[in-house]
């Protein structure tokens, strides 16, 4: 690669140790904050907040900068209502049919079940699709590279942008997703990879009593 594909890097803050700390610490206590909410509010949501937020995930590091995503932002109440019917039928035959046994017990202190209310109450699902080609401007496919590290990323980019301003959300996954892709009319190459749901919490919203892990518990130092 040419010299000529570089440039100067620009935008970068050097920081002592103790400003890093801080930040660091303001930014934990601000992250350990999030839970995940399954009870929303119909409370609208400004687009233009969660399109900004979609942005940001936008700039998340990925596989040779193909960036494989879409995120398609669903505000539509039919088409709300139409995800969260496929959604419960799959999760239905899942729950009934396809869970393992212990994977039932390892999600029963969640108290989840086939019901997705929120699906319909949230004001905004953004659906996260992973690209697996990329389409030349001849129609060749080209592949593309750490798909779903990158989208998992971008997602995570999206998850902690959208706690920042303050909205709640739910990462949900039925399995199958291929319905997403069907429903939003996207093309071959995208595979649904998690329906993000965003809003505001309900005021009666309850969240299991449940805590993370200890840094000890899952870091070791070499």
């Amino acid at each position: 690669m040419s010299k000529n594909n570089f440039q100067p890097l620009t935008g970068y803050e050097q920081r002592t140790d103790s400003e890093m700390l801080a930040r660091a610490t303001s930014l934990y206590q601000r992250m350990k904050l999030r839970r995940t909410v399954r009870d929303f509010s119909s409370q609208t949501v400004d687009l233009k907040i969660v399109e900004e937020c979609v942005r940001i995930a936008g700039t998340a590091p990925n596989g040779a900068n193909l960036q494989p995503w879409h995120f398609a932002i669903v505000s539509d109440p039919e088409l709300k209502g139409r995800i969260r019917m496929a959604a419960e039928a799959e999760e239905k035959e899942f729950y009934q049919n396809r869970a393992p046994d212990l994977w039932l017990k390892a999600i029963s202190p969640l108290g989840t079940d086939e019901n997705k209310p929120f699906l319909e109450t949230a004001p905004h699902l953004i659906v996260v699709f992973g690209q697996a080609y990329r389409e030349t401007t001849n129609g060749a496919k080209q592949k593309n590279y750490y798909v779903s590290e990158s989208v998992g990323i971008a997602t995570g980019f999206l998850i902690s942008a959208l706690h920042h301003v303050g909205l709640a959300t739910l990462t949900h996954t039925p399995s199958p997703m291929k319905f997403l892709g069907t429903i939003l009319d996207r093309p071959e190459q995208d595979r649904a990879f998690l329906i993000l749901v965003v809003g505001h919490p309900a005021e009666n919203a309850v969240v299991p009593d449940i805590g993370k892990k200890s840094l000890e518990e899952f870091v070791s130092l070499h």
